[in-house]
């Protein structure tokens, strides 16, 4: 025995090598807290011990990964093996056993946590999957999918039949063994790949999306499999009777789901940030959401994380869904269940069995098998589907990244003792090893793919979406009373949300309250002009680029007053625009009503005002196809944003888009240079780009030696249906877009949308914030 002493030491400053700064002297610090418990190692010390160390190593390790290129989740399973017996436990064993003690009450704690971190990956796993990202694609990922699950399906399956009996709990369930290990060996992990793809910037690129909808179907048909097969080892053997009632109870599940489930699931996300004040209440709905559904999968008899997934799928598919709410939901899923979870599953794999060179061979066969299988089946679908060497290359690549998916399948193998503790190990082995060849591997394969033109100009065109400020909104906000400027105002709503299915909300007042109208009709006159400018959108939508758009979801609220106190609190379910449409909010000296400042003063995002020109007549104007829409520029974030306001109301009516340069220096006498000229071409060649990405053309116009309200106002009397400007909110306690905004509207002979920026925001003092 006095070899294994230095041996040891080595291994101890190897730890020191790859666990994080500080985490061997936390280590030190919980087991001595362990023990000053009193509890032996069990109880609620040792339970938080787990945790704290499972937290602390495996975001460390992630850290260290992703620096190097390499995913996270890895950094966390490798974690909980160092922290297994694989290491920790063959280094210190005592201090091991003290932390993580093998008493079925202690074990239960934090296995419970564990087993809730599976449902929580698989709900984030199905809000992650798009599948309208698989529609859009179309035949190519399916042909991958087959052959890419197929191949190594049948490769896993075979295999099991010739494995040890000493692998197999029970080596009489060898089918049922060979069914998990089938799956494990084909799934791959949509969240590597397209861990991958985004960072190469293929996104958006024809093989990209191939490669991303690839692995979302493969993931899908992987957990379908997985359902089927928990029900097969339920009852301990494979049975047709009981093999098809369990699909038959699956396909109504799926059918329940994407049909009556879908629209129960939007209703009770809308019901519920509509209806509840307290902090999170969308978060728990969800959580309420994929229990039941997870609880509906127990019943018909396959696992729970079929149930989680669909569930992850329906909600991320709610209209209602904003950036913000998944934000929360992935940040306590990513701080705290994963580590969890892929910690638990490295400390139930143990490395130092791999010292038996049997089961060493045996797991670089599994791994050969495994890596040849999945890409040569995604290689072969490629290859059918039309594509090049290169391309199928990639695909091949990219497909054979297990990750967490493996590991979930390999997990829920071990705790039906379908696996044994040594062949889970070597999965686990596996998993990590093909997951981190994986990235450098595609990274190689894609960097070989050049762009073609017409692709190009696709990925430039979608680029423009990122810092579009209509492609960005998720939800819209409409007040307009029973005037003609409101519903001309519903009917620009509909054609900003339509194109997008954006949910959006009305609001009618009547004197400064929302209540009942008189006209019991001038509701649903609202919501009608929004349905009919959304049907226009979406038809655009369809006929420019292709896609199918959901309808927008309306709701419309009668009860509430209409002051900034009522604003804000509408405002806190989450709207990214409030589109106001009055009447006479304009006093007599061109200021505006108090009743439209305390509206304003409500809602802390950017504000979009449709008023009547100070010259304008009574009737609206109908935007359809040679229709103008004068939009004034000067190379602001501001002006910018109200080119693509405007751009998104031409569309639908393919109306023309005219775009006015102005210039401040006009107003202050000063003459035009050679770098001003070239400042005007930039700003007019970036609304040019973003109107090339509405499918429109644009029409320029220069004023350089009158003030920039006369300019717009000449320009609007060439015949302009309205005038879209971008204005800033000036501080202060009333409305204020400047004098050019005030004089525009003075003197303009049609309606004016003024798009103004978020308000500014104060410190307690009263102080200006920078933004």
């Amino acid at each position: 025995m006095g070899w294994q002493a230095p041996t040891r030491s080595s291994l101890a400053l190897l730890v020191c090598a790859f666990v994080p700064a500080g985490a061997a002297g936390a280590a030190e610090t919980v087991v001595a807290g362990t023990k000053a418990s009193g509890m032996g190692g069990s109880g609620e010390g040792a339970f938080v011990a787990e945790i704290v160390l499972l937290l602390l190593v495996g975001r460390g390790l992630g850290e260290v990964l992703q620096r190097y290129g390499q995913p996270a989740i890895m950094g966390q399973l490798i974690g909980g093996i160092l922290l297994g017996p694989s290491l920790f436990g063959w280094l210190w064993p005592s201090a091991q056993h003290l932390i993580f003690p093998t008493d079925p009450a202690q074990k239960g704690m934090i296995d419970a946590v564990s087993q809730l971190g599976i449902l929580m990956l698989l709900l984030l796993t199905g809000m992650e999957t798009d599948l309208r990202l698989v529609r859009r694609v179309g035949a190519a990922c399916f042909s991958i999918s087959a052959t890419g699950v197929v191949v190594p399906f049948i490769c896993g399956f075979a295999l099991a039949q010739f494995l040890p009996d000493a692998l197999l709990p029970n080596p009489t369930q060898r089918t049922v063994a060979g069914l998990f290990l089938g799956t494990a060996l084909s799934i791959s992990s949509v969240k590597i790949v397209a861990m991958v793809v985004r960072e190469m910037n293929f996104m958006r690129r024809n093989l990209g999306q191939v490669i991303i909808s690839s692995a979302i179907i493969e993931d899908t048909i992987g957990w379908l499999v997985i359902a089927v097969t928990f029900g097969i080892a339920t009852n301990g053997r494979l049975q047709l009777v009981p093999l098809v009632t369990t699909i038959a109870a699956v396909a109504l599940f799926m059918v329940f789901s994407f049909t009556i489930g879908r629209r129960l699931v939007f209703t009770l996300i809308r019901w519920t940030n509509d209806q509840f004040r307290s902090e999170f209440a969308v978060i728990t709905m969800i959580l309420i959401i994929m229990g039941v559904m997870a609880l509906i999968t127990n019943m018909i008899g396959v696992h729970t994380v079929l149930g989680a997934f669909v569930a992850g799928i329906l909600v991320g598919e709610s209209p209602i869904l904003s950036s913000h709410i998944e934000g929360q939901l992935r940040g306590v899923i990513t701080a705290l269940f994963m580590p969890i979870f892929f910690g638990m599953a490295g400390l139930s794999a143990d490395l130092t069995v791999l010292a038996d060179p049997t089961l060493a061979m045996l797991t670089g066969a599994l791994v050969v098998i495994a890596s040849i299988g999945k890409f040569g089946g995604a290689f072969i679908g490629a290859k059918l589907a039309a594509m090049s060497f290169k391309e199928a290359l990639a695909v091949g690549s990219a497909m054979n990244a297990r990750g967490s998916t493996e590991v979930i399948v390999a997990s829920i193998g071990l705790s039906m003792n379908i696996l044994s503790h040594n062949l889970f190990t070597m999965i686990v082995t596996m998993a990590v090893i093909t997951t981190l060849a994986m990235p450098p591997m595609l990274r190689w394969a894609l960097g070989r793919l050049p762009v073609g033109h017409d692709e190009q100009q696709r990925v430039e065109r979608e680029a423009l979406d990122e810092y579009g400020f209509i492609s960005r909104l998720e939800r819209l906000l409409v007040l307009v009373d029973d005037s003609r400027i409101g519903k001309f105002t519903a009917y620009l709503a509909g054609l900003v949300g339509g194109g997008s299915g954006m949910p959006t909300t009305l609001l009618q007042p009547k004197d400064g309250r929302v209540d009942r109208p008189t006209d019991s009709k001038g509701q649903e006159r609202a919501l009608q002009e929004i349905k009919k400018g959304a049907k226009k959108s979406a038809q655009a939508v369809k006929r420019i680029e292709d896609t199918l758009v959901d309808k927008v979801h309306l709701t419309a609220r009668t009860e509430l007053e209409a002051t900034g106190e009522t604003i804000a609190e509408e405002a806190r379910k989450g709207y990214g625009l409030l589109l106001v449409g009055l009447d006479n909010v304009l006093t007599a000296d061109g200021a505006f009503a108090p009743a439209l400042n305390d509206i304003a003063a409500g809602f802390d995002g950017p504000l979009c005002l449709v008023l009547n020109g100070g010259n304008a007549g009574e009737k609206m104007p109908t935007l359809k196809a040679g229709t103008s829409i004068l939009v004034p520029v000067n190379g602001t974030q501001v002006a910018r944003r109200a080119a693509d306001l405007a751009l998104a109301l031409a569309r639908p009516n393919r109306a023309r888009i005219k775009v006015l340069y102005v210039s401040q220096k006009a107003a202050k006498g000063r003459r035009s240079t050679s770098v001003s000229h070239s400042r005007e071409e930039a700003v007019l060649k970036d609304i040019a780009d973003l109107a090339g990405r509405y499918g429109l053309h644009i029409d320029t116009a220069f004023h350089t030696r009158v003030t920039p309200d006369k300019a717009i106002t000449r320009e609007a009397a060439n015949g302009a249906a309205i005038v879209v400007m971008g204005v800033t909110q000036r501080p202060g306690g009333d409305l204020f877009f400047g004098e050019t905004a005030g004089a525009v509207l003075a003197a303009c002979n049609c309606p004016v949308v003024l798009l103004a920026s978020a308000r500014p925001k104060h410190d307690a003092a009263g102080a200006e914030l920078a933004a």
